[in-house]
């Protein structure tokens, strides 16, 4: 049973077994358990105004948290995620929590992971706060949003996700605005952890590296 909110304790003091996270990080995706407005929109206009998202079948939005620092094990950090409103609504969200990079996203095959994060802004430090009066223990809590991209088939997918991923003009690009936000590119299937402010993170637009995609 998880202590009432207030209560201090360190990582073993749930006495939880299991793994911790592989260095030090846990990623937390969070998607609507319903229909996104949002997204559906966005797929709506790549498909029908920019050339490159022609061959786009399908684009999902998640937020993405990670956590660095001494973490506790898995089953205790889904228990913090889930009773904090810093991090996801159970009741309208579902949360899936990546504790090392053989764990997959909650991906479909083929997708293509776009990270945008506000520049300068992703760390969360409200949500910090909260996870220090309730474990004792201080971590750092970034946050981005994720989209997934998946083409039809014959599409180059790496490249199509790259040309999508940057507005440059009225009718290029569609998820990052280089004027306030980074972004990052890489398979689902091989989504680094961590992630945010990583090396592949491309400021601006300008320097990402597309991890795994030769």
């Amino acid at each position: 049973m998880a202590p009432p909110r207030g209560s201090k304790r360190g990582p073993d003091s749930a006495g939880t077994p299991g793994p911790r996270p592989e260095e030090g990080c846990a990623q937390a995706w969070i998607e609507l358990s319903t229909h996104d407005a949002e997204a559906m929109s966005a797929l709506a206009v790549a498909r029908a105004r920019l050339g490159e998202g022609r061959g786009l079948a399908s684009l999902r939005r998640l937020r993405l948290f990670e956590l660095r620092g001494p973490l506790p094990a898995r089953a205790d950090i889904e228990g913090l995620l889930h009773r904090s409103t810093w991090f996801y609504n159970p009741h309208k969200e579902r949360c899936t929590l990546r504790t090392a990079a053989r764990e997959p996203v909650p991906a479909v095959a083929g997708e293509q992971a776009v990270l945008v994060v506000e520049r300068g802004g992703e760390r969360c430090t409200a949500a910090e706060r909260w996870w220090l009066h309730e474990t004792g223990q201080a971590v750092e809590v970034r946050a981005g949003l994720a989209w997934l991209l998946r083409f039809e088939p014959g599409e180059d997918a790496p490249a199509r996700a790259a040309e999508l991923a940057v507005v440059s003009g009225r009718s290029r690009g569609l998820l990052c605005n280089p004027n306030a936000q980074d972004h990052a590119l890489a398979p689902a299937a091989r989504v680094p952890l961590p992630w945010i402010g990583s090396e592949g993170e491309r400021p601006g637009g300008s320097r990402a590296r597309k991890r795994g995609t030769s």
